[in-house]
């Protein structure tokens, strides 16, 4: 079951403006005139990749319960008494009422945990009310802004003890349970066409010793038969091939290119095939790295392996270029193959979806931040000027590639270097090989966070 957080507060304070933020849609209506939500409305919400299911509330009114805005009332306390956690909404600007101080005499006999939000709370106004409510006895308010989403940071680092589950699993679609979507791509005549042919048993595709044939990329379907006897789908991806930009002069080329591009977007892991002829240029490199750059997982394989010369030399050659030439993402796997022969293909594909596999895993919050404590504890942060960076926690706010944010205060600081050591340290922690992994800083911007 996903943890339940209920928005309370008096009417027109923000709490729909906040729900609908909260679930990425408008699904509550919001005007200026206060009473608009009547009953509650739950919705499925998010926020930095944990989920969550969310509660709006009708405003907060001292009424005869018989009343409408009484029985409204107890809807509000139906829904407190259903969450893990009330949401306790004060507007900034307007400060703190008598209303505000009777929802937090009530909310302190509930029982349950309680986040203040001050709301409103962007620009100098709004201070007066940030102190105020300081006064309800319900910890320090975080500011925040439903309308332009500002702090939502801050909103998370006090919800987190409340919403994160220890036994937070990977979501089954995400895991990559459909069709394996493989890009293969590279320069022009590296032979992409002729391994997706000698994959799929057919010449689906026009090959020849001509540079340049295939023009369009085109996706095949296709059951790929593992070394265990299972049938796995797998959605094979040929693109035209890709040369120096300065030589690229055809408008047809120019468009093919750029369709190349796009089946690399749309794919989940990349082939960079290369030409074990030729070796290694400086294009392919350029290619690896834009395949990086969009966050796909990458796998090399160096084709025409039948017919290499110095083949010990020109691996070791060819694989400690791509250290140098790749130093963002160590160990990308290196394969040869020949898609004359067939050799070397089946392991390719094997390859490919344990890539797939590390790409679109997830990492519970427990793991996590037991790996996190380890880090800072065998390697502290720097202080740079003398400032003390202090990193507090990280959670896992996508995959498909991992992608982390990492709290605290002052980590926009941070060294890269020392970035590059959280990212190497949580790669070898965690087995994500040489997928991107994606590391975020959001210092803490709360002005009342104790240092």
């Amino acid at each position: 079951m996903r943890p339940t957080i209920a928005i309370i507060g008096r009417p027109n304070v923000g709490k729909s403006t906040l729900f609908n933020r909260l679930v990425g849609k408008r699904l509550a209506l919001v005007d200026d005139q206060p009473g608009v939500t009547r009953d509650r409305r739950e919705g499925d919400a998010e926020l930095l990749g944990v989920p969550f299911r969310i509660i709006d509330t009708a405003g907060f009114e001292d009424e005869d319960p018989a009343s409408l805005p009484g029985r409204m009332r107890m809807q509000t306390q139906a829904a407190v008494r259903e969450a893990d956690v009330a949401l306790f909404m004060v507007d900034a600007r307007a400060g703190v009422t008598p209303l505000d101080e009777e929802v937090a005499r009530w909310l302190r006999t509930s029982g349950k945990p309680v986040v203040l939000l001050a709301n409103k709370a962007e620009g100098r106004a709004a201070d007066p009310g940030i102190h105020e409510a300081m006064a309800l006895g319900l910890g320090d308010p975080v500011p925040f802004s439903a309308e332009h989403g500002e702090g939502i940071a801050d909103l998370f680092e006090a919800l987190r003890p409340h919403i994160e589950r220890e036994d937070d699993e990977a979501d089954e679609a995400e895991a990559g349970d459909g069709p394996l979507k493989l890009a293969v791509v590279g320069r022009p005549n590296a032979g992409k066409s002729t391994l997706i042919n000698r994959l799929i048993g057919q010449d689906r595709l026009i090959t020849g010793p001509e540079a340049g044939i295939t023009r369009d990329s085109i996706a095949i379907e296709w059951l790929w038969e593992d070394f265990e006897g299972n049938q796995r789908p797998v959605r094979l991806i040929d693109t035209a091939g890709m040369r120096k930009r300065a030589k690229v002069q055809e408008k047809l080329e120019k468009l093919s290119v750029a369709d190349a591009l796009r089946a690399v977007d749309f794919a989940e892991v990349v082939v960079l095939l290369l030409d074990a002829t030729k070796g290694l240029e400086v294009q392919d490199l350029k290619i690896a790295d834009k395949v990086l750059q969009e966050g796909r997982a990458l796998v090399i394989a160096l084709n025409k392996w039948d017919v290499a010369e110095n083949a010990s030399s020109l691996f070791n050659g060819v694989k400690a270029a791509l250290g140098e030439g790749l130093a963002q993402v160590k160990g990308v796997p290196l394969l040869t193959v020949s898609a004359a022969t067939g050799k070397g293909l089946d392991t390719l594909i094997k390859v490919a979806f344990e890539t797939r596999e590390a790409w679109s895993r997830r990492i519970t919050t427990g793991q996590l931040n037991r790996w996190f404590e380890r880090a800072i504890e065998a390697n502290p942060p720097p202080a740079p000027g003398g400032k003390r960076i202090k990193p507090r926690y990280v959670t896992q706010a996508k995959t498909r590639p991992p992608s982390f944010i990492l709290f605290g205060t002052r980590v926009d600081l941070l060294p890269k270097s020392y970035e590059r050591y959280l990212v190497n340290s949580m790669r070898s922690e965690f087995d994500f090989g040489a997928v991107p992994v994606r590391l975020t800083m959001r210092p803490s911007k709360n002005p009342y966070d104790r240092e």
